[in-house]
């Protein structure tokens, strides 16, 4: 039985299963197969969020989330996270986030950050201070708490796409990590995560919202819509390949997005098809093959020459991208 508290939660911060479709949303996309898949990625989330804001325990939580088919058990996974997030944060500093995330949900620890960002959308900032909890002997912790950044652009840009998308709303910098400038490229990553959903996955739209952007956005934004595009899917081969021409000089932004979606894939131990396809398409390289560079090229420790280690892990995929199809030709 759901809680009273856990309901009020429920109604003030989970938007309803039908607002997150694209119709409800106003996005400018026709009713297909493709939006129709898409539209499962966002309610997986609703449905998450709504199973965790109520749960009495980590372990039942967990045993919801396993009946939700493995291809989208991730997303389910980062609506919980987020509703996890905003009960520790709204009440008594808590530990829900941190059971579930080094839990069975360790697998979409990708994806995890993410709903924490989610949460962020919804908590006032000086909540944000101890948002991600200590994760200390989980892979990829800290640097890639960039992710919950992340989300948060994504969640700005498909709530309100108006003001994030149509006037380019940049949210003022925060000290994340240390790095308040780096905080609002993070963010446009997850803005151009946003992009490929608003546009159900249609190459010219996408990349002529990309290219509305200020020049220096777009990088960060084509990383974003590399990412969405592997890991969610929606489009096939050749159309890929187009995107990739259509990049142009940020073809290895859009292929390093590519490369983590894919490793974010393995890691979860679910590799749909779209990712296989995605990743050699976007990055000429195969989801292994993918999963290998990410980890080879991972930076921990703390950050360089004014850069997070994130960034610089993010900058050693594009190079090794570069490099590998340099001694191809």
């Amino acid at each position: 039985m759901s809680t009273i508290v856990g309901s009020l939660r429920r109604l003030m911060l989970a938007p309803a299963l039908e607002d997150v479709g694209f119709a409800r949303r106003g996005f400018p996309v026709d009713p297909s197969p493709v939006t129709e898949m898409l539209e499962r990625i966002p309610q997986s989330v609703v449905c998450g969020f709504e199973w965790a804001v109520d749960c009495r325990s980590t372990a039942e939580l967990d045993a919801r989330l396993a009946l939700v088919e493995p291809s989208l058990r991730g997303f389910a996974y980062e609506g919980a996270t987020m509703a996890m997030t905003v009960r520790d944060a709204m009440g008594p500093r808590g530990h829900r986030a941190r059971e579930l995330l080094t839990g069975p949900g360790v697998v979409h620890t990708f994806l995890n950050y993410i709903g924490i960002g989610f949460a962020m959308a919804r908590l006032p900032r000086p909540l944000w201070k101890g948002v991600v909890p200590d994760l200390t002997g989980t892979p990829y912790y800290p640097t890639m708490s960039w992710l919950a950044v992340d989300g948060y652009g994504f969640d700005r840009a498909y709530f309100d796409t108006g003001r994030w998308v149509g006037e380019q709303k940049r949210p003022a910098p925060y000290p994340w990590e240390g790095s308040p400038d780096y905080f609002l490229r993070a963010v446009d990553q997850g803005i151009g995560r946003a992009l490929w959903f608003i546009h159900g996955a249609r190459i010219e739209p996408v990349a002529t919202a990309v290219a509305a952007f200020a020049g220096l956005r777009q990088a960060d934004l084509w990383s974003g819509v590399g990412l969405a595009a592997t890991f969610a899917g929606g489009c096939d081969a050749p159309s890929l390949q187009a995107m990739s021409r259509r990049a142009g000089g940020h073809a290895a932004a859009l292929a390093q997005g590519s490369v983590f979606a894919a490793r974010a894939r393995t890691f979860s131990g679910t590799v749909p098809e779209h990712t296989r396809v995605g990743v050699q398409a976007l990055a000429g390289v195969d989801v292994d093959a993918a999963s290998v560079l990410a980890d080879d090229a991972a930076v921990t420790g703390p950050a360089s020459a004014g850069l997070p280690a994130y960034e610089m892990w993010r900058e050693r995929v594009r190079t090794q991208l570069a490099s590998s199809s340099t001694n191809s030709l």
